[in-house]
């Protein structure tokens, strides 16, 4: 089980959760340094952005709706303590009731991409799928940042 599953059951008052061992795809995934003889690929590591708008669980969403305007992007992403990402506040969460929490109204479980992944493919994926942005997390689920598909066309 991910990092980022077990601290949301924990938040969750569940008492006994699990890891994993770290390995090579693990190193990769987090975007540290690698060698050898191979041509660089433009990965989601070189273009991610660290201007998102993040929430805790219990802030209200009226507090973050002002956030949120004033950034380039139209939600925000809540994340625990740990900075580990459990879930979104879309457009329609925010404009929704103002003293809910951000636990209340937010999509839980956002799809991610690793940092690790490549530039290319990523874009092709997020114009498929008509999006214009993807979050990237380390292997434990902590948010990592925002990667805009303008970015990653440059």
């Amino acid at each position: 089980m991910s990092l980022r599953a077990a601290c949301r059951l924990a938040t969750l008052g569940f008492e006994q959760v699990y890891d994993y061992m770290p390995g090579k795809a693990d190193w990769l995934a987090r975007g540290l340094p690698v060698e050898g003889d191979r041509k660089p690929v433009r990965r989601v590591k070189d273009v991610v952005r660290d201007d998102v708008v993040r929430a805790t669980l219990d802030e209200p969403v009226g507090h973050v709706r002002g956030r949120v305007e004033q950034s380039p992007y139209g939600f925000a992403l809540v994340v625990a303590d740990g900075g580990t990402l459990l879930g979104r506040l879309r457009k329609h969460a925010l404009e929704a009731d103002p003293d809910a929490t951000s636990e209340q109204a937010m999509e839980p479980g956002p799809s991610t991409v690793r940092l690790d992944t490549v530039a290319s493919e990523l874009a092709q994926r997020l114009r498929q799928r008509n999006l214009k942005t993807a979050t990237a997390t380390d292997p434990e689920g902590r948010l990592a940042r925002v990667v805009r598909l303008a970015d990653l066309d440059r």
